[in-house]
């Protein structure tokens, strides 16, 4: 059984949430404002945070921030602040995913679906792959370099992992956005940009004598390893 950790002041919503996750399976643990989140994250380490923004002691924001200093646990927001701006600070700071005020519950619970899928898939490839210093195990998501882990978001680690499963050919960001952030995503094609600096960034003790993410203008982007 897999653990949500709920984060909503909103009492009703809360509840309502809670009835549908449990539904479908989810085991739930709720929390009211950001104090009692951050606690209840480091107790249970859930598999999913589904997180408001507006919310005593501390806003989402900041925890998401604090979250992802940590964790590459999936995190979906859940927010009245539907402008396009928000969505794409919370996606640029690390969401998964964005879910705007108000909502059905069948919504919530296949956006769930959706991103617990996506941050579980197992690449079609061997379990695990060496690049010089650089191992990647597809099988737990985790990268290494030197036999230490680096600290990626669980959709930059996902992107990072497709990539690298397919080594030397080229996506572009239509494709990227398609295979990692799903064809419902409303954001733009900028947070590939964004996240492969953020993957260049986390691979910089990589040596780029044994490979790169190399950019292709005007056609996308590839994994190259050299031999």
């Amino acid at each position: 059984m897999k653990t949500i950790l709920l984060v909503e002041d909103e009492v009703t919503i809360s509840r309502v949430l809670t009835v549908y996750l449990k539904h479908e399976g989810y085991d739930v643990i709720q929390a009211f404002d950001g104090k009692t989140a951050l606690q209840a994250f480091k107790e249970v380490s859930p598999n999913l945070v589904l997180l408001d923004v507006m919310l005593p002691n501390q806003d989402g924001w900041s925890i998401l921030h604090d979250i992802r200093q940590n964790s590459s646990c999936p995190v979906i927001m859940l927010t009245a602040l539907g402008d396009i701006d928000y969505r794409l600070k919370g996606l640029n700071q690390g969401a998964d995913d964005y879910i705007t005020k108000p909502f059905i519950g069948e919504e919530v619970i296949a956006r769930v679906n959706a991103v617990l899928r996506r941050s579980s898939n197992v690449l079609e490839s061997e379990n695990i792959k060496q690049y010089g210093n650089l191992s990647m195990n597809f099988d737990s998501h985790v990268v290494k370099i030197n036999g230490e882990p680096i600290v990626l978001t669980p959709k930059d680690t996902t992107l990072l992992l497709f990539l690298a499963a397919r080594p030397n050919r080229t996506f572009t960001r239509d494709n990227l956005i398609e295979q990692i952030w799903g064809l419902d995503y409303e954001g733009s094609e900028r947070a590939v940009d964004l996240a492969i600096k953020r993957i260049r960034q986390a691979l910089i003790t990589w040596p780029d004598t044994q490979g790169e993410i190399r950019t292709l203008r005007g056609l996308g982007y590839q994994f190259c390893v050299y031999e």
